[in-house]
């Protein structure tokens, strides 16, 4: 069994920590919620959805330290609080480990490549999973999808080869890539579809899919994330983004998007980058992306009023 740290235990890196426990693997729970925390200690972390009903028992701390090195780590945070974590993480890494970073959206990457560099680092990306926590000390998510993983650069490795054998033994589908920006790219283009979407309607994503207003927009956004992946050059299997898509969504219907949650919950979202890496992005090859920079002003329009 390994030893693995979960640095950022919200919604998925509570699925995580949860089922790699319940597996058998001696998990590190870290997070700066003391609540969710505490509750963890107390009566462990309870994981309910598409896996099925699971009792994980991890260690857990908000002081990355106390766990000590680790055979695998994950950064599973936030966009905007990875650099932060990965700062963290460095007292859990030692010569053999391996650092898995897994964000929504583009440039987290370079964030930890910053903290820790980019000997150890590999790049993790999860879709389909649609996660939330009810309560602290546990999580629920909608689906039961695939998780993808590459290295920097070049095609797996035997270490990569090893993480993926660790997610597979607490019931993970774990594909490894050779092409991280395919990887990336395929999973971003269906963040773009429906965060912001579902962030401003207030729907589920199986709604926005039949509301032909809410979907007008959410397919505009995915198709202008997806003209400027070919612009890019970058080897995405997607023919026709709008299907792609819809696909996607149609497998996690009930689901709410982080970016919902946070709206709920009056929380500043990663809208920066995910629909707002768009523009940017579509600058960058002499395209244009009106339609996720419309839902990025709106966006940040009703965050202006949030704390934090």
């Amino acid at each position: 069994m390994a030893k693995v740290a979960i640095v950022g235990t919200g919604a998925m890196g509570s699925v995580y920590a949860g089922l790699l426990a319940d597996a058998g693997h001696e998990v590190w729970a870290i997070d700066k919620w003391a609540e969710h925390v505490e509750a963890i200690k107390k009566n462990g972390l309870r994981v309910q959805g598409a896996s099925g009903d699971h009792l994980g028992r991890p260690h857990a701390s908000t002081r990355a330290a106390d766990a000590g090195i680790c055979d695998l780590v994950i950064i599973a945070t936030k966009a905007m609080d990875v650099s932060e974590a990965a700062t963290s993480a460095r007292a859990l890494v030692g010569p053999k480990t391996l650092v898995l970073t897994i964000q929504n959206g583009i440039g987290s990457v370079d964030n930890a490549a910053a903290a820790l560099g980019r000997e150890q680092l590999a790049v993790g990306i999860v879709g389909g999973f649609g996660a939330s926590i009810p309560k602290p000390g546990h999580a629920h998510h909608n689906g039961w999808e695939i998780v993808h993983f590459g290295e920097l650069k070049g095609p797996p490795t035997k270490r990569l080869e090893t993480a993926a054998d660790i997610w597979r033994s607490a019931g993970f589908k774990v594909q490894t890539y050779d092409d991280i920006d395919r990887m990336i790219w395929e999973k971003f283009i269906c963040n773009v579809c429906f965060s912001g979407t579902c962030a401003l309607t207030g729907l589920t994503i199986g709604q926005v899919i039949d509301d032909p207003y809410a979907w007008q927009v959410a397919s505009g956004c995915a198709t202008e994330a997806w003209r400027v992946a070919k612009a890019k050059n970058i080897a995405i299997a997607i023919d026709e983004p709008v299907g792609y898509v819809r696909n996607f969504g149609g497998k996690i219907p009930n689901a709410k998007p982080s970016m919902l949650l946070d709206q709920i919950a009056r929380r500043r979202s990663e809208i920066d980058v995910i629909n707002g890496a768009v523009p940017w992005q579509a600058k960058n090859v002499g395209l244009t992306a009106p339609i996720n920079e419309t839902v990025v002003a709106l966006v940040k329009q009703r965050e202006q009023e949030f704390s934090a």
